[in-house]
């Protein structure tokens, strides 16, 4: 009896002698995208989100769109009508990727959204203010959302890795700096 209870706390004491380096070790923060505000407010033009993120690019993704490597910042939203006798009902999903390049003859940093606006920006910070406070985007149109309904609304944002070339796409899949995304972040809206 006294020898198996020695061998117990012998395991015991090996393995707390084996985790406490890695218990040690201060506590990183989880890398990614956090989204700071989300409201989807009603418009004479129809239903706007408004958003922020906040994220600071890993060393890979500065590197590589300092190398003349496009990145494409997507944000995603659902917007789902709850049901009582069934899955709630999906209503809207919406989307908008904004690219961020590097131009090296010119030294200059651009952003498009959706392939239409494209502004310059002498810095690589300047240029990622478009992707972390973009501007307010019509999700819906104005009847879409049944008035004094309350929604579920659903946002994300992150790197769209399917739009890369193709051998980044092999290297985002194997590579953690390439992952970068938030949680879907949900909250209630009543349609006006």
């Amino acid at each position: 009896m006294t020898h198996r209870f020695f061998r117990f706390l012998t395991g015991w004491f090996l393995a707390a002698l084996l985790l406490a380096p890695v218990l040690s070790l201060p506590a990183r923060a989880a890398e990614g995208v956090d989204i700071t505000r989300a409201t989807l407010e009603s418009t004479d033009d129809g239903y706007r989100l408004a958003l922020a993120f906040s994220f600071e690019l890993t060393r890979g993704l500065e590197d590589a769109v300092t190398r003349g490597i496009p990145l494409y910042f997507t944000t995603d939203v659902q917007i789902n009508r709850p049901r009582w006798y069934w899955f709630d009902e999906k209503t809207i999903s919406a989307s908008q990727t904004i690219r961020i390049s590097y131009n090296v003859l010119t030294h200059q940093y651009h952003a498009s959204i959706g392939g239409r606006l494209q502004q310059s920006f002498a810095t690589l910070d300047d240029a990622l203010s478009l992707v972390r406070r973009p501007s307010r985007w019509i999700v819906a149109e104005k009847g879409a959302l049944k008035s004094g309904e309350t929604y579920y609304v659903a946002v994300r944002m992150g790197l769209d890795v399917a739009r890369l070339p193709k051998p980044f796409q092999v290297h985002a899949l194997n590579s953690s700096d390439w992952r970068f995304s938030s949680d879907w972040q949900q909250f209630t809206f009543r349609a006006e």
